[in-house]
């Protein structure tokens, strides 16, 4: 140890630093948010949870192409598909492990239908597994309540998508 550096600790240099951050901060305006009562502000691009979207006329978007399923790094959907009699594809399973997604957005970008988004709704918990396993029923529940504000989101967005 150097001279400079036994000086420098024995002045407390960096404690009085941290004071004057302090200080700095201590008489401006605080910025608290009363969150059930008040709601911080936020983006039309916010990844929340999840959900399916329908085509106006009732019937499921979701193709089973399989590209949300490929391109998730944290392997967190798992999908089956079938043939319809009218030759078309769609899904029999499709699930959303919240436990292991990332909330990313990849699956979202990599639908050619739009039929998987992430919502803006972050006020949802499981008190076992099984409630963070979005299921295609669980999905498509959240779709239809929160089409009109997918909707709203989705135009908002297009500048950007």
């Amino acid at each position: 140890m150097n001279l400079f550096s036994i000086l420098k600790s024995l002045t407390l240099k960096e404690l009085r630093g941290g004071l004057a951050v302090t200080g700095r901060y201590l008489f401006r305006k605080k910025f608290t948010v009363q969150y059930p009562e008040e709601r911080a502000p936020m983006s039309p691009r916010f990844r929340g949870l999840h959900a399916q979207r329908r085509y106006p006329n009732g019937e499921e978007r979701c193709i089973a192409c399989k590209l949300c399923e490929v391109v998730c790094p944290a392997m967190a959907i798992t999908i089956e598909s079938a043939q319809r009699e009218d030759g078309t594809r769609r899904t029999t399973r499709y699930d959303i492990d919240l436990t292991k997604c990332i909330f990313c957005g990849f699956c979202e970008e990599a639908c050619p239908v739009d039929a998987i988004v992430e919502t803006r709704i972050y006020e949802y918990h499981g008190e076992c597994r099984d409630d963070l396993l979005m299921t295609k029923e669980k999905l498509l529940a959240v779709g239809d309540k929160y089409e009109a504000q997918i909707a709203a989101d989705r135009t908002a967005d297009a500048p950007y998508r």
